[in-house]
């Protein structure tokens, strides 16, 4: 491969030139996707399409080690949408357990709920469809389409936006939020075959995950790493906005995932004392409580008691 013009400065590259990139990379990745994947339960032929999206919930922002059990116990628990929509959001919250961000079990019940009403229990398979499901972005809609139904989108996570930043780009690291040349790389470099651009939306997301990661790549171990773009311009540093880091310690969020434990193992509503117990700011304390109540992840009741949620959860 030639240098890149992100790596040289030369003109922008055409669609064409895209494409053709493309062209050059798929085998690669595939070849080395047959190899070295993970055998996953998500991409099990019996994980269907329901298995299928209760992963993309789950792994969002989550690494798959923490997800693997959560999720063995979901689908043993609920097989099907409708197992889950028949049940009070409060349970999938609880089921949820320690996998943090816990308003996607509430979007997740949402999406189950109208899968049942929408499309008779069965995950849609229409890109618009998934779309239209409460919780569901993009990002799930195409992930959902490809991974479970074999489908030709193009499947931008954090892991693959790396991927496509270093080989094409020649850059260190994707910008912060998707763009929409990103959006616009991503297709360009399609497959044209349905099976193979299904394979390769798999295939460079666990190459970002498995190999082309953000701290510390194996490019010995990359399959493409001849023709990587950021390699071959001596992989400069990343000189673009500061990469967020993630705090968790003292934070909001640490202090609402303390209040929803205590609510998880109680077996009925928790009075005020018990979960004032958790936290020993009070200011902080109650703006986490108030933030659940606002989610919806936490129903208020009279005589200062809390309980998980039993209504219907939120579109």
């Amino acid at each position: 491969m030639t240098s890149t013009p992100a790596a040289t400065g030369a003109a922008p590259a055409t669609a064409a030139d895209e494409a053709a990139e493309g062209a050059r990379l798929h085998g690669p990745v595939t070849d080395w996707f047959d190899e070295h994947a993970r055998d996953l339960p998500w991409r099990r032929p019996e994980a269907g399409a329901w298995g299928v999206m209760v992963s993309e919930f789950m792994l969002q922002q989550t690494p798959v080690s923490r997800v693997l059990p959560v999720y063995e116990q979901w689908l043993a628990r609920w097989p099907r949408p409708a197992d889950l929509a028949a049940e009070p959001p409060g349970e999938a919250v609880r089921a949820w357990g320690r996998l943090g961000y816990p308003r996607r079990a509430l979007r997740l019940h949402a999406a189950a709920s109208a899968i049942q009403e929408r499309h008779g229990g069965d995950v849609p398979r229409e890109h618009a469809q998934l779309l239209a499901l409460p919780g569901v972005g993009e990002y799930t809609a195409a992930a959902v389409a490809s991974f479970a139904y074999g489908q030709r989108h193009a499947v931008l996570d954090t892991n693959v936006r790396r991927v496509f930043a270093r080989a094409v780009a020649g850059r260190q690291y994707p910008p912060n939020a998707t763009t929409a040349a990103e959006r616009k790389l991503a297709r360009a470099l399609l497959p044209e075959d349905e099976p193979t651009a299904a394979k390769w939306a798999a295939a460079t997301m666990e190459l970002g995950a498995l190999v082309c990661t953000a701290r510390g790549p194996e490019c010995v171990r990359c399959p493409i790493s001849a023709q990587c773009a950021w390699r071959l311009a001596g992989s400069p540093a990343h000189d673009g906005p500061p990469r967020r880091g993630q705090t968790y310690a003292g934070t909001d969020r640490q202090v609402r995932g303390k209040l929803l434990a205590v609510l998880r193992e109680a077996v009925g509503p928790v009075p005020q004392a018990v979960l004032d117990a958790v936290w020993d700011e009070p200011v902080q304390r109650a703006r986490a409580l108030d933030g659940l109540v606002a989610d919806g992840l936490v129903e208020p009741l009279a005589g200062g008691l809390y309980r998980l949620p039993l209504g219907r959860s939120a579109s």
